[in-house]
């Protein structure tokens, strides 16, 4: 064993080879190289498209909110239906023809096909609920951005909203409706000119959350200006938060529009919408029930695709959700 032990030892210590030169191979520099990152490329809207289009449910409800809005914007452009054209109203032939292959939603007391009037409708209050929509969002968004880093705005603007909050939004439109007269952009006033408060509010206190996290602290410590830490440090944070907000008031505009339409408020008497229709065709509801459950059913495929689409891509559009 000690032999053993001595053999080993001694060759332990018996001098190594030394390394030659023909031993290594010179490697060029490659610099593009040197930046590649060994980890899977991320683009952000990519992955929100992938996360959007991986659920059927949206995919469907997406092709069907796309079909509503070509049928509502480029049918109307060929029937060129008014609510003032009578000429089928001494056609008794055409008047009450329930839905056919010639008439598919069937014809009213004056002989008009309901086909056309519930897309000239459908386009009406879905532009409604659009323009009202972007203005609230974009007036909000800003409003409150600013309205959340600044302690001087927030003691202004914490008053005004506590004083107007109190009052149902519905009657501060139906009271601004009838001081301004009825008309499209009429009611588009009335409707966006106290509810951008609520978005400013809710933008506010998400705001007020990111605000004073330590990157926003740092970077407000090293001098930059707030306009940059809105636009850039925070807001792009907000993305999911503002779809969110988008995807509730697309619909809620809607049904207000109707809401009014159906009292006689908001609109011209010449201008065809949803709600217009559902108020002239309410009597019919057991006689000829298609006259009012057909446009019922148009405004509630509007109503529930738009918020079904405008929620999961809200989802999508949160990064917590690409993992």
């Amino acid at each position: 064993m000690a032999k053993k032990n001595a053999a080993v030892a001694a060759e332990a210590i018996k001098p190594k080879a030394v390394a030659k030169d023909e031993d290594f191979v010179l490697v060029s520099l490659d610099k593009k190289a040197t930046e590649i990152i060994d980890t899977p490329k991320y683009s952000y809207w990519k992955s929100v498209w992938k996360t959007f289009f991986a659920n059927p449910v949206t995919i469907f409800m997406l092709v069907l909110m796309i079909i509503i809005l070509l049928m509502s914007y480029i049918q109307p452009m060929f029937s060129g239906y008014s609510l003032l054209d009578v000429k089928g109203v001494n056609d008794f032939g055409a008047r009450y023809n329930w839905p056919s292959a010639k008439y598919w939603f069937g014809t009213d007391a004056d002989g008009k096909s309901l086909f056309d009037a519930v897309w000239a409708g459908a386009k009406t209050s879905i532009s409604i609920g659009v323009i009202a929509s972007v203005i609230v969002t974009v007036v909000g968004v800003i409003v409150g951005a600013f309205w959340g880093v600044s302690k001087k705005i927030d003691r202004i603007m914490l008053e005004i909203y506590n004083v107007i909050s109190n009052v149902p939004m519905t009657l501060i439109v139906i009271v601004l409706s009838y001081t301004f007269g009825n008309g499209f952009w009429n009611l588009i006033f009335a409707m966006t000119v106290t509810s951008w408060l609520g978005t400013a509010y809710f933008i506010r206190v998400q705001v007020m959350i990111m605000r004073d996290r330590e990157y926003n602290i740092a970077s407000r410590t090293l001098g930059t200006p707030t306009r940059r830490m809105i636009f850039r440090n925070i807001l792009p944070y907000l993305t999911s938060v503002i779809v969110t907000q988008v995807s509730q008031l697309l619909p809620s505009f809607i049904s207000i529009e109707v809401f009014l339409s159906f009292l006689g408020v908001g609109l011209s008497s010449n201008v065809p919408s949803l709600g217009r229709l559902i108020s002239q065709y309410s009597p019919y509801m057991t006689s000829y029930p298609y006259l009012f459950w057909l446009p019922v059913l148009v405004l509630a495929l509007i109503t529930v695709s738009l918020y079904i689409v405008g929620q999961n891509l809200a989802d999508a559009s949160d990064p917590r959700t690409h993992m």
